[in-house]
This record gives structure tokens, sequence and C-alpha cells, in this order.
């Protein structure tokens, strides 16, 4: 699903609705500004012509077509003709056309390409008046009377845009709060959220968060603590039973077959003491034992467990460590559930390696700890389900079918990636597991550096 941000929504909406209401706004004051502007104009291109008409009250002397020199007077300038009653002009104004502004002379408005024309009502004169306004001042005033009306609308836009953005974001630092507070559980943090002074339509999530952090961090102590007390509980009995196997084989004529059948049931003790510290393991790796973060050493622990781990030396199949100069490797997480999915990530290349062929555990430059052995390769579906419960590489090898189980249920916790492989690059067999944990801090020996 595609992430999406409610701060943007809704600064995006609202300038939407904002930006739309005012482009209506300005198209509605163009509107009334233009025919506000046409019926002032009207107006005056009537009061001037009547006045005109009004003052003439004999024929003007001089012949037809007589000009009156106005000074001053431009493209912009209001024409006007005096016409008898044959229609020839007998008075205009130097910017008046020669033949009358319309043939056919009517009281009222007319329009012409040039002017806007009205022509008074006749009075006891025998002459009319015609007053013509060039186009070119009319369009020009409506127009100025029209962007004086709406540029300040489409000038205020972007401060509109700013202020709605500002006033949207500040609302929601509350929300920005409670979003980082609420981000920063989980791994190993599940403190409540603390108090934050947040609006009334928060506070049941914040209430409700806190809930939900205490009711998980009672389940996970719940299940820590009985993982803990079954370890101790089961380990013991298995022990001593173990030991009184052992000694009871003591007893017995070695070869007999009470003694194969003492030497059965140790084994099957021992198999069964594996597979419930599995188990255990597993009931740890569930209750989220990996959720911890702590700063420490995994080169150590790998160490430890290398050192703890080496099988007989003598019949070759042991592990062999290469840090490539690398001395430590900081992390953050578990360092308890940390060594136990190299545990079991080591225990499983071991079990399941050849005999006369080592583990190969190799540290990376860049913090990578890849563990490798030798086997005959997995088919891909089998390498895709080997991370379930209580699935086996079909190597032959009796395992519990836990390991990668639990290395990788620690592996998700820690948001550490593990990838397997089978067979190995270069190889026609063998079987890989590279760990890359999250922003490794790589510190060289000081003779490689």
């Amino acid at each position: 699903m595609k992430s999406w941000s409610l701060a943007t929504r809704i600064v995006s909406s609202v300038l939407s609705v904002v930006t739309l209401s005012l482009l209506a706004l300005s198209l509605a004051v163009a509107g009334f500004t233009r025919y506000e502007i046409t019926e002032r104009l009207d107006n005056s291109l009537q009061e001037v012509s009547e006045r005109l008409q009004a003052t003439i009250a004999t024929q003007p002397h001089g012949p037809h077509d007589t000009v009156a020199w106005v000074p001053g007077v431009g493209p912009r300038t209001l024409a006007y003709q005096v016409v008898d009653q044959s229609g020839h002009v007998v008075l205009r104004s130097q910017n008046a056309p020669v033949q009358p502004f319309v043939p056919d002379i009517h009281t009222g408005f007319a329009d012409t390409p040039r002017f806007r024309v009205y022509v008074a009502a006749p009075t006891a004169t025998a002459y009319r008046v015609l007053v013509g306004e060039p186009t070119l001042h009319r369009r020009g005033a409506t127009w100025r009377a029209t962007a004086i009306a709406i540029v300040p609308i489409l000038v205020f836009l972007p401060v509109i845009w700013l202020l709605v953005r500002l006033i949207v974001r500040r609302a929601l630092r509350p929300l920005d709060r409670l979003h980082d507070e609420m981000q920063s559980r989980g791994s190993g943090n599940l403190r409540p959220i603390p108090a934050l002074d947040l609006p009334v339509e928060l506070v049941s999530i914040e209430h409700a968060v806190n809930t939900l952090l205490a009711r998980l961090e009672t389940a996970l102590s719940t299940e820590r603590a009985f993982a803990a007390s079954a370890a101790h509980e089961l380990r013991n009995p298995l022990g001593g039973l173990l030991a009184q196997v052992q000694m009871l084989g003591r007893m017995v004529p070695e070869g007999s077959d009470a003694g194969r059948r003492v030497d059965l049931i140790a084994g099957r003790t021992r198999q069964l003491g594996r597979t419930v510290e599995k188990l255990l393991q597993f009931s740890r790796a569930s209750s989220g034992i990996a959720f911890r973060r702590n700063r420490f050493d995994v080169m150590s622990v790998l160490c430890v467990l290398a050192d703890d781990m080496e099988p007989n030396a003598h019949d070759g199949h042991g592990i062999i460590l290469t840090a490539n100069g690398i001395s430590h490797i900081f992390v953050h997480g578990d360092m308890d559930a940390t060594g136990i999915m190299l545990r079991n990530l080591l225990e499983n290349a071991l079990l399941h390696g050849g005999r006369e062929t080592p583990v190969h555990v190799t540290v990376m430059p860049d913090g990578r700890i890849d563990i490798t052995n030798d086997c005959p390769a997995l088919a891909p579906d089998m390498l895709a389900r080997l991370t379930s419960p209580f699935v086996r590489g079909g190597t032959g090898t009796r395992g519990s079918g836990l390991g990668l189980a639990i290395a990788s249920n620690i592996a998700r916790q820690m948001d550490v990636t593990v990838d397997l492989r089978s067979p190995l690059a270069g190889s026609g067999r063998g079987f890989g597991a590279c760990i890359t944990f999250p922003d490794p801090d790589v510190t060289r020996s000081p003779d490689e550096a």
C-alpha cells in the first residue's frame, strides 16, 4: 500500500479549496468590475452627449465638416460630431471621422469597430449630437479596473499557501511527537509514552498504546520467566537421569546385552536433552528475547563460541575462524540472543558438515559473518523451508530441526539478515549462512590499520 502524509493531504486539500474559491471569486469580481466600469463609462458618455445636445440652439456657423480643434486630444479622448437633418457632419472634433459614426442615427448607444457611440435625444434644434468613446480607452479602462480588483487576490495566493502550511504543521506537531514516541517503541523499548500535552482527539490513542505496551511487556516477561523456569526444571532431572544411567553402565559387564541397553538409554537421554534445550531456546526466541538493544562486541562472542565448540582436532573436523584483521564488531542488540543465534548456526554447520572438512567462519571487511560447511547441495525448495521449525535438510544426520528456525527468529527480532545459500559459489556442493548486522561499527587491529 502506498504511504501518504496526513499533513500533506490536509495542506493540499485546504489549498485546493481555497484556490478554487479564490479563482471563482476572481472571476466574479472581474465580471462585476467589468459590468460596473462599462455602466459608468456609458453614463459618462450619455451625459456628455446630452449636455452637448442642450448647448446647440442654432445652426453652427461655418461650412459643413467644420473641425473644432481642441488642444490635448489623443487616441483615448472622446470624439463628437454634430449632424444636421440630412445626415451631414457640420461640426466635429479633430479625432472624429468625417462621416457620421453610425449611418442610421437613432437615440441610444451603438458600437463601431473604433468607437462606442451615444446619440443624444433630439431637442428643438435641427441638429443631433453624436459622442464616441474610443474602444481603446474603454478596453484599457476595463482591464485596468479588473486587474486592480483581482491581481491582489492572485498575488495573495502564495501567502495563503505559506500560512496554511504553517498552521497545519503547527497544529500537527502533537501528532508528530506521538508518532516519534510510538516509532521508538518496539525493538526492546516497551516503556509507556510520557505525557505529551496532546489534544483531546489523540489522548485516547496515547492511552490505548500505553495499555497495549503494558500488556505486551507483561506477556513477554511471563514467557521469559516461564522459559527460564522450564529450562532450570528440565535440565536438572535430565542431567540427574544421565548421571544415573552412566553409573549403571559402569556396574554392568561391558559388551553385554544390558550394557548395550544402558548405552542406548544414555544416547536417547542425551538426544532428549539436546531436543529440550532447542525447544527452550525456540521458546525464548519466540518470547522476544532479542528485542533488547545494547551495544556489544560480536567478535568476542564469536571467538568464545568457536573455542567452546571446537571438537576433536585430530580428525580435521573443526572450526577455522578467519578474522581478516578485524578485532571488534560493535552492534546494538542482545548479547545472549546473538550468542544463541551464532551457536545454532555453528552447530548446524558442524552437525551437517563433512567429517573430514572443517567449518569455515569468515569475517568480512564490512562486518558480515559468513559460515560455510561442506555437504551435498540442497534443492531450492528445501533451502526456502529450512527456517521453518522441524524441517531438516535431508543430509542423513539426526538433528532437532530447530537450529535454523531459532537463528532466523532471533535475526528477525534484531533486524539482522541471515542469507542461506546452497551450493556454494564455484562448487556443486556445500551450505553457507551469511549474517549481516545493521550498522556495524568495525574496528581493525592496529597492524592491519
